[in-house]
């Protein structure tokens, strides 16, 4: 099963992200675990996720990503990160 997935949304899918949370971090690296679906826009940065699989995903700004439910992996970004998102 894919755990993550990355893309680039359309103008609809941007305007429909305008109303999420925002979440920003400095260059780190730190291990996460989802408990839930999350979907995110990235505004600014650059980062990459490492599943406990060995699957790994890249993104920057103007990426939409998914990450599913019951991922455990390790964030590590390279350069702040500042994101909307949703649970659910």
């Amino acid at each position: 099963m894919i755990m993550m997935s990355r893309k680039k949304p359309s103008d609809t899918e941007i305007r429909q992200t305008e109303h999420w949370g925002i979440w920003q971090k400095e260059p780190s690296e730190f291990p996460w675990f989802y408990d839930e679906k999350e979907t995110c826009y990235i505004l600014e940065g650059k980062a990459s996720v490492v599943a406990s699989t060995g699957e790994s995903i890249e993104f920057q700004a103007g990426d939409l990503v998914v990450f599913e439910q019951g991922l455990e992996c390790k964030w590590i970004i390279r350069e702040k990160i500042v994101k909307r998102y949703k649970f659910g």
